[in-house]
């Protein structure tokens, strides 16, 4: 039976050193000569060194092996279960942290209403670079930036030559979804798979948000809410100026590129700890 040397947590590479997520479909993932493989349908073999991965994204027609997930948990590697089209975000594979200290911290912001208010404020100044939110209220804040959200996708359009009606799209009738919307929904949901694994992998408490709420992923939509502008929305429209009917492969493929360019593995530790104070 192959062994897996489990690795010491000091050794392990933090968040901000590591790959981007990998995502993979249609295979088996295992661990063989002590460590983790993937075989794909394609007959593609490719080792996977887990420890320098960020995250796992699992798509469609995947098996895994007990082994595999022990060995991704014991390097700290975040495992998620996405669905077809990489539209849904189904589970999350736990991982180690070094203590609870990040997530002490979160609860004691979370329950203190002067500073939850605050560190909301302070993710919608982000989105706000030289306006003064200090005087605005959450609600106000929020149309804001669903007024700032609509005049980027008309933007984008424009940028990009795609035509843009509208955000109208349902997961429980997702062939009714025009291009464009299957093609956000889709970098939408990779990049809330990489913000979980990077929030969870950091010790924070996915449910605990600060302007989001009643959602088991909050605090992921918290943070992913900052990059969509850079990462997601643009990825998308691109796909489609690239091909009319993109691939989840072609548009995972753009947003890989955006992720890269805005360093976002490096930046999400940091910009957390900056957000929490």
């Amino acid at each position: 039976m192959p062994i897996f040397e489990r690795p010491d947590l000091e050794s392990l590479p933090p968040l901000r050193q590591r790959w981007t997520p990998l995502y993979l479909e249609h295979g088996r993932l295992e661990v063989d000569d002590s460590g983790v493989k993937w075989i794909g349908a394609d007959y593609l073999i490719l080792p996977i060194p887990v420890a320098t991965v960020s995250a796992l994204l699992l798509g469609p027609g995947t098996t895994v092996t007990h082994a595999a997930i022990k060995a991704c948990a014991e390097c700290n590697t975040s495992v998620c279960w996405v669905g077809a089209d990489g539209l849904r975000f189904y589970a999350l594979g736990v991982t180690t942290t070094h203590d609870n200290a990040n997530a002490r911290h979160q609860v004691a912001c979370y329950s203190s209403r002067t500073k939850r208010t605050e560190i909301a404020r302070k993710m919608f100044a982000r989105r706000f670079p030289g306006v003064d939110v200090s005087a605005k209220s959450l609600d106000e804040l929020r149309g804001m930036e669903g007024q700032r959200v609509r005049n980027l996708y008309g933007e984008l359009g424009l940028k990009y030559g795609v035509t843009w009606k509208g955000r109208r799209y349902s997961p429980e009738n997702w062939e009714l979804a025009d291009e464009i919307n299957q093609a956000i929904s889709i970098a939408n949901a990779a990049l809330y798979s990489l913000c979980t694994a990077a929030v969870c992998t950091l010790g924070y408490l996915p449910q605990l948000g600060f302007i989001h709420a009643d959602h088991p992923l909050a605090f992921v939509f918290d943070i992913a809410d900052l990059y969509k502008h850079a990462t997601s929305f643009p990825a998308a429209f691109q796909s489609i100026s690239v091909n009319p009917r993109p691939t989840t492969n072609d548009v995972l493929a753009i947003l890989k590129l955006h992720f890269e360019r805005e360093n976002l593995i490096r930046r999400i530790p940091d910009d957390i700890k900056e957000l929490l104070g």
